[in-house]
């Protein structure tokens, strides 16, 4: 199973309201849960996706859409920040690979989790 840590890298920096452009991608019976923003880019929570927007660019115009189906997660892990640790962790193993996203401290990762376990489980 390929490692897409190297293409699939963001940080959940603090949680902010769904923007309303991500919320128009939903489709019927899809309800966005929370959004997080990274540094440049932001991600959405459903019940039945992650939706990362990915600015690029200079001018942050050009802006690349992932989707991770929960349907393709086949197993995930958390792990919360330790004392001398600046982020938390979470793992996330799919059909397509492996990767990690770092969540900042501020972030509730067990939030995240109940969240992750509700739509997977």
């Amino acid at each position: 199973m390929a490692d897409l840590t190297a293409i699939m890298n963001w940080t959940f920096i603090e949680e902010i309201p769904v923007p309303a452009d991500l919320e128009a991608m939903l489709i019927e019976g899809e309800e966005a849960r929370v959004a997080y923003k990274t540094v440049r880019d932001t991600a959405v929570i459903t019940n039945k996706r992650l939706l990362i927007a990915d600015n690029q660019g200079i001018t942050g115009k050009k802006i690349e859409i992932y989707t991770i189906p929960f349907k393709s997660i086949d197993m995930y892990s958390s792990e919360n920040g330790g004392t001398f640790d600046m982020n938390a962790e979470l793992e996330l193993w799919t059909r397509s690979g492996r990767f990690k996203l770092n969540v900042n401290k501020k972030v509730d990762i067990r939030k995240l989790d109940r969240i992750l376990a509700e739509a997977i489980l």
